[in-house]
C-alpha cells in the first residue's frame, strides 16, 4: 500500500519522465526543443496524476486485464482533458502552443492516440514500474520525504509564478515592460524572468484578445466560480434526489451526505463538475456521443471513489456485489447506463439553463458568495475527513492521544457517525 509520500514521489517521478518523453519526441520529430510543461521544472504534472490515480485503481482490478487497460484509456484521457482546461484557464489572454492539441484532434486520431497513450501507461505499469518502484526503495525514507517535500514546494513557487505573469502581463510587450518595471524591484525581475522562459519555451506564444468591452459578467464561461456553484448545487440535488430515491425503492431513509453538516453530496457535486469539464466539447454533438462518454466516464468515476474512500479513509460507502454485472462491487453495468442517461440530460438540458443563472448572479456579491462557500466547504470537508479517520483508529487506539481526538471522541462518536451514516462499513484500508 502507498503512502502519501510515495504517492507524492511518484507524482515527480512519472511527471519527469513525461516530460522527458514529450520533449525527446518533439526534439526528433520537430527538430527543436519545446518545453511541454507549464512551469520551469522538468515536469509535466499530467503524467504525474494520471499514474497517481492508475497506482490506486489497477492493483483493485489485478488479474482482469481488458478491463484495466480500459481503466487506463478512460484515467488518462480524464486527466489530460481536465489539464488542458485548467491550462486554458490559467491565462485565458494568451495564445499557447497548439502542437498537441493539433495532434490529438479529430475523431478518428484522438480515439487512436487515446487507445496509443493508455497501451504505453499500462506497459510501462506493469514493466517499468515495479523495476522502479524497487529502486526508489532502496533510497533513505528521510530523504524521499525531503525531496518530495522540496520539489513539491518548488512546483507550488513556480506555477504561482508563471500563474501572475500570464494572467497579469503581455507576452508581446515584455521587453518594454522589462525596461520600465524597474529591475530592482523582486517582483519585476521575476515576471521578467517567467515571461523570458516562457517566450523560449513557447515558440510563437502571443497576447491574445483581452477583455470584451461592456459590463462583467459574473463566472462567464467555464471558470473556477462557475464550477464551484455547479458543484454545490449539484452536491444538494443529488443528495437530496439519492435520499427519496432511496427512501421510495429500498423502503429506508438514511442520509445520503459525504459531510457532518448539511445535505451534501461530494460524489454528486464532484461528479457534475467532472462531466461538465470534460463533456462540454461534446455538448453540440449527436446525443449517443454524450451518453457513450458519460457511460464511461461516469463508472470510471464512481469506481475510483469507491476506491479513493476505502483506501483512504477505510470505509465503505456501497457495495454492489450481489448485483449483476458488478464491477468489483463498485460499480455495475446499470449504473453506468444510468450515467451515461445522467451526462445527456445534464450537458443538453439542466447545465445550460443553470450555467445563464449562475451568470445572472451579480459580480460582487457572487465573488463574496464564491468564495465564502469555498471556505464554508473546505471547513466542513476537513472536519468530516478528521472525523472519519478517527471513527476508523478507534478501534485501534480507543483512547485519544491529543486534545483534538478528545474533542472528536465527544462530539463524533461512534454512534453519531453510524447515525450519520449507517452503512458505512470499516474496512481498515486492507
Amino acid at each position: 500500500m502507498y503512502n502519501l509520500y510515495d504517492l507524492g514521489l511518484y507524482l515527480l517521478v512519472y511527471s519527469f519522465l513525461g516530460w522527458a518523453a514529450e520533449a525527446g519526441w518533439y526534439a526528433v520529430t520537430r527538430r527543436k526543443f519545446c518545453n511541454r510543461g507549464v512551469v520551469a521544472l522538468p515536469l509535466v504534472l499530467s503524467y504525474g496524476f494520471t499514474f497517481v490515480l492508475l497506482l490506486l485503481v489497477l492493483p483493485t482490478l489485478a488479474g482482469r486485464h481488458v478491463l484495466s487497460f480500459l481503466a487506463t484509456m478512460v484515467v488518462s484521457s480524464v486527466v489530460e482533458g481536465i489539464g488542458d482546461h485548467f491550462f486554458r484557464r490559467v491565462g485565458p489572454k494568451i495564445r499557447w502552443n497548439q502542437e498537441r492539441s493539433r495532434l490529438l484532434s479529430g475523431t478518428g486520431k484522438g480515439l487512436l492516440a487515446s487507445v496509443a497513450v493508455a497501451a504505453v501507461y499500462y506497459v510501462v505499469y506493469l514493466i517499468l514500474h515495479p523495476v522502479l518502484m524497487a529502486g526508489l526503495m532502496l533510497v533513505p525514507e528521510v530523504v524521499r520525504h525531503i525531496v518530495v517535500l522540496a520539489e513539491l514546494a518548488l512546483v507550488g513557487l513556480d506555477f504561482a509564478a508563471v500563474f501572475y505573469a500570464v494572467r497579469t502581463g503581455d507576452a508581446s510587450r515584455y521587453e518594454e515592460r522589462q525596461a520600465v518595471s524597474g529591475q530592482k524591484k523582486l517582483a519585476g525581475r521575476i515576471y521578467n524572468a517567467v515571461w523570458k522562459r516562457l517566450q523560449k519555451a513557447y515558440p510563437g506564444l502571443e497576447q491574445g484578445p483581452g477583455k470584451e468591452e461592456g459590463a462583467y459578467t459574473f463566472a462567464k464561461g467555464l471558470c473556477w466560480d462557475k464550477l464551484v456553484w455547479v458543484f454545490l448545487i449539484s452536491a444538494l440535488l443529488g443528495d437530496i434526489i439519492e435520499t427519496f430515491w432511496c427512501g421510495l425503492v429500498d423502503g429506508q431513509w438514511m442520509n445520503r451526505s459525504s459531510v457532518l453538516y448539511g445535505p451534501f453530496s461530494f460524489v454528486w457535486g464532484l461528479g457534475a463538475v467532472v462531466l461538465t469539464v470534460t463533456l462540454q466539447r461534446l455538448a453540440e454533438k449527436n446525443d449517443r456521443y454524450v451518453f457513450a462518454a458519460g457511460f464511461v466516464i461516469g463508472g470510471a468515476y464512481e469506481y475510483m471513489c469507491s476506491v479513493f474512500t476505502e483506501l483512504v479513509f477505510g470505509t465503505v460507502f456501497w457495495d454492489y456485489s450481489d448485483m449483476p454485472l458488478n464491477i468489483g462491487g463498485r460499480t455495475n453495468v446499470l449504473f453506468c447506463f444510468f450515467w451515461g442517461v445522467l451526462a445527456v440530460v445534464w450537458i443538453k438540458m439542466i447545465y445550460p439553463p443553470m450555467s445563464k443563472s449562475i451568470e445572472s448572479l451579480p459580480a460582487l456579491a457572487g465573488k463574496v458568495a464564491t468564495w465564502v462557500v469555498v471556505l464554508l466547504m473546505v471547513c466542513n470537508a476537513a472536519l468530516t475527513c478528521a472525523a472519519m479517520f478517527r471513527y476508523g483508529g478507534r478501534a485501534i487506539q480507543p483512547e485519544p492521544a491529543n486534545a483534538f481526538e478528545e474533542f472528536l471522541d465527544s462530539q463524533y462518536g461512534d454512534a453519531r457517525m453510524e447515525e450519520r451514516w449507517p452503512n458505512m462499513i470499516v474496512t481498515g484500508g486492507e
